[in-house]
């Protein structure tokens, strides 16, 4: 599959990096904490999936890495696909400075 669009049913997304911003790189941090399938991120806190892969591997990782993590799980909550730069405003009055 390609990557999802707005009128791609949630249900029918099979793979992480079939999602808008998701590579190689986060789906393999996103299964080191125990998220294999896309359909686990609705609903997801985006800041305790950032702070479990930074903890995870022993790194501060980017912020924008969870502006990924945003915008992914807002996808898969059923809003439109949208580039990460699009959150990082709204990281940085939502969660200030990491």
């Amino acid at each position: 599959m390609s990557k999802a669009t707005h009128d791609t049913p949630r249900q029918q997304i099979q793979q992480l990096t079939d999602i808008v911003n998701i590579g190689p790189a986060t789906r393999d941090d996103l299964v080191r904490v125990g998220i294999s399938r896309p359909q686990q991120l609705i609903d997801r806190d985006p800041l305790k999936l950032y702070r479990q892969v930074c903890d995870l591997n022993r790194m501060r990782y980017d912020p924008c890495v969870l502006d990924v993590f945003m915008s992914a799980i807002d996808f898969m909550n059923g809003n439109p696909p949208k580039k990460w730069w699009d959150y990082t405003a709204l990281r940085k009055t939502t969660y200030g400075k990491l």
